[in-house]
């Protein structure tokens, strides 16, 4: 019914099909003329449909009948071999017990077995004194192949003998032990070959160059051992039998006596010790570097030639030099090693051994690739050796340091000027010791890594902050010293300017040694100290040349406007001839620090004059002698600037004018002008204080109390701001009340 279903509803669809196609190609009345021209046309695709689905389904049943003969055949074959297989069984049932009766002749052929090995082996049983007698006397004359060749021979014989009555009789000891003591000579033999083995082999780089036929043939000898050795453990997997002495293992052997040659001829390299020679690391590494360096170059170019392809000799020989240098340099990390000792194992560990000098040599590529080379130190032993030579490093440069500044503090006291540099500025040796000595440890430093370089960069200038201070206090207690004897030392003045031109050398020489061996522009925390303690010892220096020079003028600074002065004394022109005779010297001193000395020298000369003239050493009686007063100060002030602007040669009015405009307020004749005269005074110093003007006044002496009053309480109503462009004039300039006048007066009066 299904069937009948499906069939119903597919004729149903394609009548509908053929309607809608006749409707489709009739939909004109001029079709109608080729009814019969549509009708022959889908007759003829009707019938090749027809054809095409006769032929598919002829294919189709052409496979099944094709496949149904195979399975009959398939079925007919399978039916034979179970007939084949049952009979094969019915045999075998039946042959069980023929087997058993066969035993004694299965008995039969493992003794003919045995006699006929013996028999191939009886000419070689009868003369093993013999054979063994010639193979002795081979090895003895170094003829390794034909040695070899009887020794073989001699196993040979042995061993198939052994294996003969392993498989008879395997508890058979008895016979076994009979058969190892008639051959036991040829155990001796092999050891005896073994040996001269063994001395080729030790001996590769020199036989290689003058006989390498030796070598090649104690090569052969080692391989041909090694195939055996496969065989027979290929036999004892199968019988379970090996014969005595196997395996040999001769190449491991080989390997062994290569690996304690290497080691031997490293540690050969070691000829002198520290006591004998302080140089002793430094030429144990060069050797061990020479002889690694020609003994890879003679294994590239002659020793791989001798050996098997499959040995992979350069690596082999490269591995076992790798690591016995690897041994040797963690040995000599053990001893207890001096700093330079640990700067030259490192630097040749981590540089001379990668280099073109070593095993980037050209001779060695491309065999050798450096880029694949281990290190031979582990990088905590090499943590190790960098963390003891930074201590060791840090004792030594504080020691160092310190001998320099004991050198440098014997030299202030000679009789002698000190040293001056090119351009004739004084300077004393220190900085050029200070700085050869870091120059020498950091390019020591950048033989082992950029890193470790820096590390030392940091340290020295460390070192150098510590430093700085102790040479501060040792320049003060030199100044404190001189002071006590100022005859002694005799050049103190040229040492304290070559002290001074030192801290220049120090900013310069610092700051070379950043730029050469520091990749890093970024300030570290020790640049700023040493440039304060350089700035301070700098201008305490100078201060204390200065200190120098005004202890020479006191005396005459004291005679500057009193009773003496106005009469005619001469302090002005010694004043001025002092300093000039002290900033001959001074021309020596570096810059800028020779310009700021020029400076402050002024200024302290201007400073004491007016501290003269508040201090109220002198009372004008008359309008004569603040006229003679006056003109003196002005003059005395053109000495002043004339002498400073040759010293510095830059203007010198500022400063010397408060003493010009000073003078003019003393030289006025009409006492009801003073208010402008102070007032022009003022404007021009703003820095001028209340008390500096009643001082003034004071001095001028024909001012009343009351004048005095109104022009201070005036001027302090309409006071100008102080500039901060000018510097202060009267700043540090103090007017002495009375009980300091009587103070430094009763001294006087006792002396």
């Amino acid at each position: 019914k299904l069937v009948g279903s499906v069939c119903f509803e597919t004729n149903r669809e394609a009548v509908a099909t053929a309607v809608q196609r006749v409707a489709g190609m009739l939909q004109r009345s001029d079709q109608l003329d080729k009814v019969e021209q549509y009708r022959r046309r889908e007759a003829r695709k009707k019938g090749s449909v027809e054809a095409r689905l006769k032929a598919a389904i002829q294919s189709q049943l052409d496979g099944v009948r094709t496949g149904l003969t195979q399975l009959h055949n398939a079925l007919c074959d399978v039916k034979d071999i179970q007939n084949s297989l049952a009979d094969v069984s019915k045999d075998w049932r039946q042959s069980i017990n023929t087997i058993e009766n066969l035993k004694d002749v299965k008995d039969a052929v493992v003794q003919h077995s045995q006699l006929a090995s013996a028999v191939e082996n009886l000419k070689n049983i009868f003369s093993v004194p013999e054979i063994v007698k010639e193979t002795h006397e081979l090895i003895e004359r170094g003829e390794l192949l034909q040695a070899h060749r009887r020794l073989m021979d001699l196993e040979c014989s042995r061993d198939d003998l052994m294996y003969e009555q392993y498989r008879m009789d395997s508890r058979n000891a008895h016979d076994m032990n009979l058969i190892r003591a008639y051959f036991d000579h040829v155990q001796g033999l092999s050891d005896e070959l073994a040996k001269q083995l063994w001395l080729v082999i030790q001996r590769t780089l020199v036989t290689v160059r003058r006989d390498p036929t030796l070598l090649v043939s104690a090569m052969r000898v080692i391989e041909r051992e090694e195939k055996i050795d496969r065989r027979m453990l290929d036999r004892k997997r199968q019988t379970g039998f090996i014969p005595p002495g196997r395996p040999k293992a001769w190449k491991n052997r080989m390997n062994e006596v290569l690996e304690g040659t290497v080691s031997a001829r490293i540690e050969s390299t070691q000829s002198e010790t520290r006591d004998s020679d302080k140089m002793w690391l430094v030429r144990l590494l060069e050797l061990t570097r020479k002889y690694v360096l020609d003994d890879l170059v003679v294994v590239k170019n002659l020793v791989v030639q001798c050996f098997p392809p499959h040995y992979n000799t350069f690596q082999l020989f490269f591995d076992l030099y790798r690591c016995a240098l690897s041994a040797r340099v963690q040995e000599l990390t053990t001893e207890k090693l001096e700093a330079n000792e640990i700067v030259s194992l490192l630097t040749w560990v981590l540089n001379t051994y990668q280099s073109v000098e070593m095993m980037g040599h050209p001779d060695l590529q491309p065999e050798c690739d450096i880029k694949q080379l281990e290190p031979l130190l582990p990088q905590e032993v090499v943590d190790r050796l960098l963390s003891e030579y930074m201590k060791t490093f840090t004792s030594n440069i504080t020691g160092w340091l310190r001998k320099a500044l004991e050198t440098d503090k014997k030299d202030w006291q000679r009789d002698t000027e000190p040293e001056a540099d090119q351009d004739g500025y004084y300077q004393t040796t220190l900085p050029a010791i200070v700085f050869q000595m870091f120059e020498q440890n950091l390019q020591v430093a950048a033989q082992i890594s950029e890193e470790f370089k820096e590390e030392v960069l940091k340290l020295c200038l460390k070192q150098m902050t510590s430093f700085l201070v102790r040479y501060r206090d040792e320049v003060v207690a030199y100044k404190e010293e001189h002071l006590k004897d100022r005859q002694l030392p005799q050049f103190y003045v040229q040492y304290m300017i070559a002290i001074i031109n030192n801290c220049q050398t120090f900013k310069e020489s610092i700051n070379s040694l950043k730029r050469k061996y520091s990749h890093s522009t970024d300030p570290t925390p020790n640049d700023a100290a040493i440039e304060k303690t350089l700035s301070e010892v700098a201008k305490e220096g100078c201060q204390f040349l200065l200190d120098e020079v005004f202890l020479d003028l006191e005396n005459h600074l004291n005679d500057l406007l009193t009773r003496k002065w106005l009469t005619g004394c001469h302090a002005v022109d010694t004043i001025c001839v002092t300093v000039e005779d002290y900033f001959n010297d001074f021309a020596k001193i570096k810059k800028p620090y020779n310009q700021e000395m020029t400076a402050e020298a002024h200024r302290r000369v201007v400073v004491e004059y007016l501290k003269a003239v508040v201090q109220k050493r002198i009372t004008f009686k008359n309008a004569e002698e603040r006229k003679d007063g006056a003109e003196r100060m002005i003059k005395e002030a053109e000495q002043f600037s004339f002498l400073f602007k040759k010293l510095s040669g830059e203007d010198t009015d500022w400063l010397c004018g408060s003493i010009t405009a000073i003078a003019e307020v003393f030289k006025l004749t009409d006492p009801s002008l003073l208010f402008l005269e102070v007032s022009t005074l003022v404007s021009k110093y703003p820095d001028i204080r209340s008390e500096h003007i009643v001082a003034l006044l004071a001095v001028r002496g024909d001012a009343s109390r009351d004048m005095r009053q109104t022009i201070v309480e005036t001027l302090n109503q309409s006071k100008p701001s102080i500039s901060t462009r000018s510097s202060p004039v009267f700043r540090d300039i103090t007017v002495p009340t009375i009980a300091t006048m009587t103070a430094m007066a009763v001294p006087k009066l006792l002396k």
